[in-house]
């Protein structure tokens, strides 16, 4: 992880605390372009916060890669952006990270992306009595996910998904292993 705290003197801490998670999908929009532009795709933007406000911005670049030299480039963007725009209030650290390889799952073009590999989904209300499931991502159907779990073909709106992630699995490793191979 990259990042740096934004203060009036342009000093960058490093500060650890309780942490609290909220989703800033209202914020997308204003450091989206500053991503793209750096040349790098928005995965997810989260604020979090506790004793001191950290700004979480997940990206990688448009062939999914994302390295160390990759995160300092697109900090010191969004930190130039930062001070130039100053567009959120109070003080706050920024966290630049890449999307890992147990990866959130964030547009509905991911579901797409990642058929055939196991999630975990939680969705924002129950279905069938359930919130939480595991299983294995068959891709869409219109705009709802659909994935096999226990051996059941399961189906949500993409607008009921809470939050979603691949599980670590040896099949995901060795994928990208072979894509960091190839690249």
């Amino acid at each position: 992880m990259c990042g740096g705290r934004k203060a009036a003197a342009g000093k960058r801490l490093c500060v650890w605390s309780h942490i609290i998670f909220a989703a800033a999908a209202h914020l997308e929009p204003v450091f989206e372009p500053v991503i793209e532009k750096a040349g790098f795709r928005l995965v997810r933007l989260r604020m979090m916060g506790g004793a001191a406000k950290t700004l979480q911005i997940m990206a990688e670049r448009p062939d999914g890669s994302m390295d160390v030299e990759g995160c300092a480039v697109l900090s010191h963007a969004l930190l130039n952006f930062i001070e130039a725009e100053d567009p959120i209030e109070g003080d706050y650290e920024i966290e630049v990270s890449s999307p890992g390889i147990d990866r959130p799952l964030t547009r509905l073009s991911d579901f797409t992306r990642w058929k055939g590999h196991e999630a975990k989904i939680e969705l924002n209300a129950p279905l069938d009595g359930r919130k939480r499931f595991r299983g294995r991502l068959e891709g869409l159907d219109g705009n709802d996910v659909v994935i096999t779990s226990q051996g059941s073909r399961i189906q949500f709106p993409f607008r009921s998904v809470l939050e979603a992630k691949l599980v670590l699995t040896d099949k995901l490793i060795q994928e990208d292993l072979k894509a960091r191979k190839s690249a």
